[in-house]
């Protein structure tokens, strides 16, 4: 492909001005481009720019991505690797199972794990208070870090994005009544709560694989 070619993919069709907010080599060349990726290097970040509207933990575990990833696969680890969610038990709908988060009083929680395994993502679909709208997503993946980091073991990777239900209960109706606070309101302390949690996946993948241990335990396999 010759360069006037590169050239065009960054502007408008049929003009010579590049589409705002496009940033490539052939019409921004390093010299002009390196003060940007610097300004961009700090030594302390705002916790609102890194956690603002999404929030992405990663850690090394040290245990073979395919196990973990079927014991991730399984909706009631959360109730081992997590700080609050408690009591998981299957509901009337297929895959969908209630829970309490004990974050709050008298707080349900509802879950449907999405799991693809050709790929080691592990996507749980969650509500509080209601299982209709589970607008809750916290997006996992498994990587193998033989190939990321070149040594055995896994990579995990989780991110959950802001929803704007987040900041307003869009069922209060479904709200135990004495309940005063709202998932949203913790938001800024999912980086560290979430990073508490992956240690707690960490520290009992971790355990298992090193004892000769099944990393999903039998009852698990078999609820």
């Amino acid at each position: 492909m010759s360069l006037a070619a590169l050239d065009d993919i960054a502007v408008h069709n049929g003009s010579t001005a590049p589409i705002e907010g496009v940033v490539r080599i052939e019409t921004s060349p390093l010299e002009e481009t390196a003060p940007m990726f610097m300004e961009k290097m700090r030594s302390v970040y705002p916790h609102e720019e890194v956690f603002g509207k999404y929030c992405t933990v990663n850690d090394y575990v040290d245990c073979p991505p395919g196990e973990l990833f079927e014991y991730l696969a399984h909706t009631r680890s959360l109730e081992e690797w997590t700080y609050t969610l408690r009591d998981f038990t299957p509901t009337e709908e297929s895959g969908l199972w209630l829970a309490y988060d004990r974050l709050l009083p008298d707080t349900k929680i509802y879950t449907r794990t999405v799991a693809n395994a050709q790929a080691r993502t592990v996507d749980y679909h969650c509500a509080w208070d209601q299982g209709e709208h589970l607008w809750m997503i916290y997006l996992m993946r498994v990587l193998d870090a033989q190939v990321v980091l070149g040594k055995p073991g896994s990579v995990v990777l989780w991110t959950n994005c802001r929803h704007a239900f987040y900041d307003h209960n869009p069922h209060p109706e479904a709200a135990p009544p004495h309940r005063t606070g709202w998932v949203g309101d913790f938001w800024d302390i999912f980086g560290a709560g979430h990073g508490l949690e992956l240690n707690n996946l960490k520290s009992i993948a971790e355990y298992r694989y090193r004892n000769g241990l099944p990393v999903t335990p039998a009852w698990m396999s078999t609820s």
